[in-house]
């Protein structure tokens, strides 16, 4: 009798606290819909950018069959089997011609943009590039063709971030990342899709609509690099340009199969990649290459650190690859992370992790246990409540016009009042304390003296946490990334998975993934029984999110200290070099 009425006041609570959160969905919803509108201009505005859109791809489709109509005796397909190294090879051996190149990429691009939409448009310039390409036949990308994602800016061309406060208003001149990639010989082509906003890890906007997976159509891309993970995984480009927040370009990479990295911000050039909530110093944005195999994403590097880019950003500390790090083959000392005890990671995570250590402790490397500290309180003191200081207000305000997409519904706090955030926070507590805490967190700072008490305990964590590594006496980390790819419509109900990637942001630590294994139908069966660390609405929307992924990509995290992105890239390359191996 007991046992039932305890049956019976958790299935009340449930319901209550069930309830509750569709209210508070419900009200946010009202609001924000009151606010951005989505009338006839909006729509408009949205008809006319995807026309744009639409006649890039026809013209770009019309110049690859004009050309391959001119060239009847040339065989492109065989350069897409191409490795970067490869075509870099062959291309300034002369054996290879970067038209070829180039058009047999342009047409991969339009039939992988059919399948997966995610192109926002084909840069047309690049066809006038491609004409005087060899005056930088120097260059160590040269005649490489590379895709870049929507927010990287490109001289007369929109950076959307998928709100309608920045469409039609092309940028004046090529960010910094894209001046050197042409001085380097790499071809810019073609713009990615991102999540509307940029601040979200799915990859959909009511401009031009819903990325999908390359490995299941049914799943995301990831995000907010998504148009880049999708296009790469699907064979679409040999390397771009995706820029990380959270794990916006790790995420995406381990959702569709291939490696991307995050360097230390500041390390690379920030100038001309735009942002919904500029001027935002909590947690720290960088750009980063995201490619098939590790040594492109080197080359990337290696490319990009160079004389032209410090020129033209003196605020970059001029710091070449140093490649005597990335080619040692000194044992590591390396922390090991399973669970970072905040949100239980998927049975694939965790598996992927286990077999990459037992590779390499059998190639001589040591173990170390290591966890990240104080991950809850880190979490929302200073992850959530850094990123949203001003309660979301600037990312409410340029979201402003734009109707919400399907996959932003949960973005209910943007703009619900700071009173009744705190008041549904404070309702609450008792039944889903992380939605409470999730509630209060992006409420913000407050005040002005708040926001620098909170970028001082960021400081703090950041030099307690690099003694508390020194401590471990450890040169890299080996943890997981959130895998495998999510069914639609989950990402903004589980926040908190976002803690095996957000965290590296805050420490401004250089991390990238690195594709090892693909889920099994162990996996699915183990995954019946997970249950989560709280066991709430967080777990069971994560199990929910992952569930059917059988065949898709699970990558694992290698994460360095700052500026230590030479020794990050060398030990994703050994984990890349001991999967393959013991696969063959």
């Amino acid at each position: 009798m007991e046992y039932m009425k305890k049956v019976l006041r958790e299935a009340k609570m449930d319901c209550w606290t069930a309830g509750l959160l569709t209210v508070v969905a419900g009200v946010g919803t009202f609001l924000l819909l009151r606010r951005v509108g989505g009338g006839q201009e909006a729509k408009e505005k949205i008809l006319r950018a995807r026309n744009r859109r639409t006649e890039s791809l026809r013209r770009a489709e019309e110049a690859v069959i004009r050309y391959k109509q001119s060239h009847q005796t040339t065989n492109l397909a065989p350069i897409l089997e191409l490795s970067l190294s490869q075509l870099t090879k062959q291309l300034h051996e002369g054996s290879l011609d970067p038209k070829d190149v180039f058009h047999s990429y342009v047409e991969k691009t339009l039939a992988v943009h059919k399948k997966l939409n995610c192109c926002t448009e084909i840069l047309l310039e690049s066809f006038d590039q491609l004409e005087t390409v060899g005056s930088n036949k120097e260059g160590l990308l040269y005649g490489v063709p590379v895709s870049i994602k929507d927010n990287c800016g490109y001289k007369g061309h929109d950076s959307s971030c998928g709100v309608l406060l920045y469409l039609e208003k092309p940028v004046q001149e090529d960010s910094v990342l894209v001046q050197v990639l042409k001085k380097q010989g790499a071809i810019p082509f073609v713009k990615t899709n991102i999540p509307q906003g940029l601040l979200s890890y799915d990859c959909s906007n009511p401009i031009y609509g819903q990325t999908v997976n390359p490995h299941n159509l049914q799943k995301t891309s990831g995000g907010s690099s998504g148009g880049e993970g999708a296009l790469i995984g699907g064979g679409g480009a040999l390397l771009g340009i995706g820029s990380d927040i959270g794990g916006s370009i790790r995420i995406p990479a381990s959702f569709c199969g291939i490696c991307g990295f995050k360097p230390t911000s500041g390390r690379l050039s920030l100038q001309g990649l735009r942002s919904t909530c500029p001027g935002q110093k909590s947690v720290r944005a960088s750009p980063g290459p995201m490619a098939r195999d590790v040594d492109s994403i080197v080359l990337c590097m290696q490319a990009l650190l160079c004389d032209h880019m410090f020129s033209l950003d003196p605020t970059v500390p001029p710091l070449p690859f140093n490649m005597q790090i990335y080619q040692s083959t000194k044992p590591l000392r390396i922390g090991y992370l399973e669970n970072n005890g905040f949100q239980q990671p998927s049975p694939s995570m965790v598996r992927s992790v286990r077999e990459v250590r037992a590779l390499l402790e059998q190639a001589g490397h040591t173990f170390v246990p290591y966890q990240p500290l104080r991950i809850k309180e880190t979490f929302y003191e200073l992850l959530f409540k850094g990123t949203y200081a001003d309660g979301a207000a600037t990312l409410a305000k340029n979201m402003a016009g734009s109707p919400i997409d399907p996959t932003m519904k949960r973005a209910f706090p943007h703009t619900l009042p700071l009173r009744l955030r705190r008041i549904f926070s404070f309702l609450l507590e008792p039944w889903q304390p992380r939605t409470s805490l999730t509630l209060r967190a992006r409420c913000g700072v407050g005040s002005i003296p708040e926001l620098w008490e909170q970028h001082a305990a960021v400081e703090d964590y950041i030099k307690e946490t690099i003694a508390h590594w020194r401590k471990c006496d450890i040169d890299v980390l080996l943890c997981p990334v959130i895998a495998p790819a999510y069914n639609f419509f989950y990402t903004g109900k589980n926040t908190a998975m976002l803690s095996y990637t957000w965290l590296y942001n805050l420490l401004n630590f250089p991390a990238g993934v690195v594709p090892v294994t693909t889920v099994t139908k162990e996996d699915e069966e183990e995954l019946k029984h997970y249950q989560g660390i709280y066991q709430d609405e967080y777990d069971k929307f994560f199990k929910e999110a992952v569930t059917g992924a059988e065949g898709l990509p699970v990558a694992v995290q290698c994460v360095a200290l700052p500026w230590q992105e030479e020794l990050c890239l060398r030990f994703m390359k050994e984990v890349e070099q001991l999967v393959k191996q013991s696969r063959k």
